[in-house]
């Protein structure tokens, strides 16, 4: 349990600190180091990242910090598209969505080297509703499939659809993170009650409480320190968990399918001996 927590602080420690990025953790942090079977880590990652999103979402809406056009044509179309992503990993084994979700990481680390304003300023000026909701769409079906946030693709984005200053981008961020985790957890859990698998909710509390007060501790220490070093040192960090997760899902896979020849051989061999007793 002492894991758990830790790992609780470290998620909601780096939201505060970064503003995004943190949630990615939570997958590793349930798999690797508490155990869980992949579709459980992902479906319990979207109900955490949803429940810390939510309490910090409704904190930046009284700041004044959300723009609800964004969140319409962005978030709504990000909920159906969560929920899509969600879908399809119910069709995929639980390798798969790990090693979908180690690439992911080393992509996250590779945008945190570069700040949020230099992300928005790759595209200037508003930007079609169309674009827009195609964007909500394909960021929600990506992090409904592997159970994050997608705080480090949505920040971005709203940068660019029509000059959101950051802290607006943050606050609308959180906002659509909420929708996009509730309906990504909707369709999850569904799928692991058809898999015969249920969800730890002691385990979703812990990390949702005490992702909150990391999210405001981290919050407090950011105002001191350099987000660029922050950047920098979190992007190695993902690089190391990504590649650690990349190799546990290539051998989870290999095993998966080294097993299942095997099991073909043995009912090969056994077929001969059936029919000759039938004779």
């Amino acid at each position: 349990m002492t894991l758990v927590l830790l790992g609780a602080l470290l998620v909601g420690l780096t939201l505060g600190l970064l503003g995004s990025g943190g949630s990615i953790l939570t997958v590793p942090v349930l798999t690797l180091v508490i155990g869980q079977h992949e579709k459980v880590a992902i479906a319990s990652s979207l109900a955490i990242v949803g429940g810390i999103a939510a309490v910090a979402a409704v904190r930046a809406w009284r700041e004044g910090r959300v723009d609800g056009r964004s969140v319409l044509w962005f978030g709504l179309p990000g909920m159906a598209g969560s929920y899509g992503g969600a879908w399809l990993g119910g069709l995929v084994d639980g390798e798969v969505q790990l090693l979908a979700f180690a690439v992911l990481l080393l992509v996250a680390a590779r945008s945190m080297l570069r700040s949020p304003a230099q992300a928005a300023a790759v595209e200037a000026g508003p930007r079609p509703v169309v674009r827009i909701v195609v964007d909500g769409l394909v960021v929600g079906a990506i992090t409904g499939f592997v159970g994050v946030g997608g705080g480090f693709l949505i920040v971005p984005a709203l940068g660019l659809l029509g000059g959101l200053p950051m802290a607006t981008a943050v606050g609308t961020s959180l906002a659509i993170i909420t929708l996009k985790s509730a309906a990504g957890f909707v369709k999850s859990a569904a799928v692991l009650e058809g898999l015969g698998l249920s969800l730890d909710w002691t385990v979703i509390g812990l990390f949702v409480a005490v992702g909150i007060a990391g999210t405001v501790a981290g919050q407090r220490l950011g105002r001191g320190l350099p987000e660029v070093r922050l950047r920098q040192a979190f992007a190695g960090l993902l690089v190391i968990v990504g590649t650690f997760t990349l190799l546990q899902g290539a051998w989870k896979l290999q095993h998966a399918e080294d097993h299942t020849s095997t099991s073909a051989s043995a009912v090969a061999s056994q077929e001969p001996t059936a029919a000759g007793a039938r004779s």
